[in-house]
């Protein structure tokens, strides 16, 4: 598993990104720039020094319930691997219990552990979708996140207030219409009320 970013190692190359752009790193307002980028990209990293099994712990229960669950407008931040700029924006995690349950709040901390590592938006839904299969092996899993991209708003394209949408279907939400449905349904509201 990856670990978080040590820390001289951040600041001394935010010290010479600090030179490349130009900037004078003995400013006052920069002096201590490098310890804060590197205490913020630890935060934001610290997914890879996460680990799932134990994040999850002994919150799965057996229960006989076999109805959709979904936690919906999860928040989270990450970066993306490609131009280290933020992208942010809200999951929506559901999933269909075959005997096994898991304790609500471990959706948001999983989101979270893999919104914490250098990402793309398809593979941050993926692995909660994956994850989510693994552990529980429910009747399926269903993943949607909304998300808005720095480095397409910021740079680039600069196409502001742009939202990407992504969304991985496993077991029953891929095989079923009615199930994917019922899920896009309940996703939909989610937006009309918020």
């Amino acid at each position: 598993m990856k670990k978080a970013p040590k820390n001289p190692d951040v600041e001394s190359a935010v010290l010479q990104i600090l030179k490349a752009v130009g900037e004078d790193p003995r400013r006052e307002g920069l002096l201590r720039t490098p310890k804060r980028v590197a205490k913020a990209y630890e935060d934001l990293t610290s997914g890879y020094a996460s680990d799932v099994d134990a994040m999850i712990n002994d919150a799965l229960f057996t229960e006989d319930y076999n109805e959709m669950v979904l936690v919906r407008d999860i928040t989270f931040f990450s970066l993306c691997e490609h131009h280290l700029l933020p992208f942010f924006g809200k999951a929506h995690v559901a999933y269909i219990p075959d005997g096994k349950i898991i304790g609500l709040s471990k959706i948001p901390k999983l989101v979270d552990i893999f919104a914490r590592r250098l990402q793309v938006q398809e593979r941050l839904t993926q692995q909660i979708a994956d994850t989510l299969q693994e552990k529980l092996q429910p009747l399926g899993v269903g993943v949607i996140i909304e998300a808005r991209h720095l480095c397409l708003e910021m740079r680039g394209a600069e196409s502001v207030l742009s939202p990407t949408i992504t969304s991985a279907m496993l077991g029953v939400f891929h095989r079923d219409p009615r199930t994917r449905a019922e899920f896009l349904t309940l996703v939909k509201e989610a937006s009309r009320t918020a």
